[in-house]
């Protein structure tokens, strides 16, 4: 005789998929984002038949990346589900996360792309800021003992992640650190900025419009400073066009997609956890595919960085549920990335009709 599922067993399996899909999809971002700094260096070596110059790299990459989104914003459109201040109240971050791609690219021209990418924990530190100054409820978390310990650790671990190259010192390997500092800095601004301007827009169609923003301005500066108005792709084989274009589907198309998804069933502390050990797997990725390699003291420095990365958003995400279970505010978690802060501000305020498609960050 069959036996009926119960409403406790099918719950059980409903949370139980949610899991799976969660954790497949945070580990095939973390993947995607890994592997898109490779590609973004294996453009930058001159001599090579795929090398381009930075300018035609963003723009050929962004453009190709803002015709995977248009169709979302053309359907939403269609549905009159848009927010109609959706392209006003993107214009900020949009501009913000221009300018942090330009310092980002460029700097894979500098620097190798595990030493960039521990570079970019510095991130943390300028979030951990702007949210203080931004958001009051913030600093509950902020001034306490763990969150600072975490903070210390994440700049003392960038400093000497750093510090310990072989190239430190040298003109190339500090405009690349400056670069990637940079860069770091402004996704911080740039999810700060989502997450102050964006409040109640869905998530996925707030970065559909920061794209479009993003596309053009990177397709601009393309024609105007980039080699032969970046008309040089066209001279390249077939294959590293299509690798290019492949770069933009993960990096900026899909890698976002599943960032959403394992965010909706994992949270935004687990899922931005999970992402905080990207420097680990692009190091490790540089070495196979270029051979670079970072000595065992920036292993260590840059160890100490993501972990205190981790400390700080699991600080954070304590403290808001205590907040939120004793006072039913509904303070979001630290806007680790810019992601984050969009899902988090999307549900910041009831929804109105045309923008209710999306889930809770911890459903």
């Amino acid at each position: 005789m069959n036996q009926q599922s119960t409403p406790a067993s099918r719950t059980s399996e409903s949370e139980g998929k949610a899991l799976f899909i969660g954790l497949a999809t945070v580990v095939l971002t973390l993947v995607g984002w890994s592997v898109t700094p490779l590609f973004i260096k294996h453009f930058s070596e001159p001599g090579t038949v795929g090398y381009i110059d930075f300018w035609t790299s963003n723009g050929w990459r962004y453009g190709f990346s803002a015709l995977l989104w248009a169709p979302l914003l053309i359907v939403g459109f269609l549905r009159k589900k848009l927010p109609p201040r959706l392209f006003v109240a993107a214009i900020i971050p949009g501009a913000i996360n221009s300018i942090s791609q330009i310092a980002f690219t460029n700097a894979h021209y500098k620097i190798d792309p595990g030493l960039l990418t521990f570079g970019l924990r510095a991130q943390m530190v300028v979030v951990a800021i702007g949210a203080a100054i931004m958001f009051p409820l913030e600093r509950m978390a902020i001034r306490k003992p763990s969150f600072l310990a975490g903070l210390a650790l994440v700049i003392l671990g960038t400093a000497g992640t750093i510090a310990f190259d072989e190239g430190f010192g040298s003109q190339s390997n500090t405009v690349g650190v400056l670069l990637a500092l940079g860069a770091g800095a402004g996704f911080a601004c740039y999810a700060l900025a989502v997450r102050k301007c964006m409040v109640g827009i869905n998530s996925m169609y707030a970065f559909a419009a920061i794209s479009q923003y993003t596309a053009g301005s990177m397709i601009v500066l393309m024609l105007i400073f980039g080699e032969r108005s970046g008309a040089m792709v066209f001279k390249m084989p077939q294959t590293q066009v299509m690798w290019l274009l492949v770069s933009s589907v993960i990096g900026i198309g899909a890698g976002h997609v599943l960032y959403y998804i394992s965010i909706a069933r994992l949270g935004v502390a687990v899922s931005a956890g999970v992402i905080q050990l990207q420097p680990f797997v692009v190091a490790i990725l540089s070495y196979i595919w270029f051979g670079d390699v970072l000595k065992w003291n920036q292993w260590v420095a840059g160890g100490m960085a993501v972990t205190g990365a981790v400390t700080m958003l699991a600080v954070q995400h304590v403290t808001m549920q205590k907040l939120k279970r004793s006072s039913r505010d509904q303070s979001g978690e630290l806007p680790v990335d810019h992601v984050a802060a969009s899902v988090e501000c999307e549900n910041d305020q009831p929804h109105s009709g045309h923008v209710n498609s999306g889930r809770p960050a911890n459903e």
